[in-house]
């Protein structure tokens, strides 16, 4: 049994529940306990993250000295075999998520500049990364150039493993809509091809999980 870790990325409070990061999230979940896994997910809209102001006192302890909700987070990654980072399109990420990045690419950073054989609390843990925006397919790599390819160059700084999809798609997997109304919100209605979203994140999370 493998204890997972999926954080939903989104900062939009106002779609709760139908939030499409937390209903990927769920998603994950259920696929992964099927297998018999354990799966914890992390909702980001519900934590209190801080920027990092580059204080350096996470040297001696490895934790965030002014952040309990990026340590807790920070020990949960840490007792993972394997993580999912769901993300939205942004510009390019959202914000609470390059808050968590951050604080854990400083203490590997800090850490490795001062010995470069220096493996991190989280060195080689699996990391799948999946991507999502209001485009259709032809948006699609367009996310994975501005969300998973942001979000892996922050992943090898702090030494996890981030899992290719393919060789196409060497740093996780992207969805579109499937169709987009407009309605009388400033928020438009986003349309999604649930089945075949999910016979790729099967397909990705069987991958991710063979890591």
């Amino acid at each position: 049994m493998k204890k997972i870790i999926c954080i939903s990325a989104s900062n939009i409070v106002h779609s709760r529940n139908q939030s499409t990061s937390m209903l990927l999230c769920e998603k994950i979940d259920a696929i992964v306990r099927e297998k018999g896994n354990e799966c914890e997910i992390i909702d980001l809209r519900s934590c209190q993250l801080s920027p990092c102001i580059g204080c350096g006192k996470c040297y001696d302890s490895k934790r965030c000295c002014c952040d309990s909700a990026f340590n807790e987070i920070y020990e949960s990654i840490i007792q993972s075999d394997c993580i999912f980072i769901v993300s939205p399109h942004y510009a390019p990420i959202p914000a609470k998520l390059s808050m968590l990045l951050e604080k854990m690419e400083e203490i590997t950073f800090l850490h490795w500049w001062k010995d470069n054989n220096y493996r991190s609390d989280v060195y080689g843990i699996p990391a799948g990364i999946i991507s999502h925006g209001g485009g259709s397919d032809w948006a699609l790599m367009s996310y994975k150039a501005m969300v998973n390819d942001t979000i892996a160059n922050a992943l090898e700084t702090i030494q996890l493993k981030t899992v290719a999809f393919n060789t196409e798609w060497e740093t996780g997997i992207s969805f579109g809509v499937s169709n987009v109304t407009e309605q009388s919100d400033i928020f438009p209605v986003q349309e999604y091809e649930w089945n075949t979203i999910l016979h790729k994140l099967q397909t990705y999370i069987d991958v991710v999980l063979s890591n």
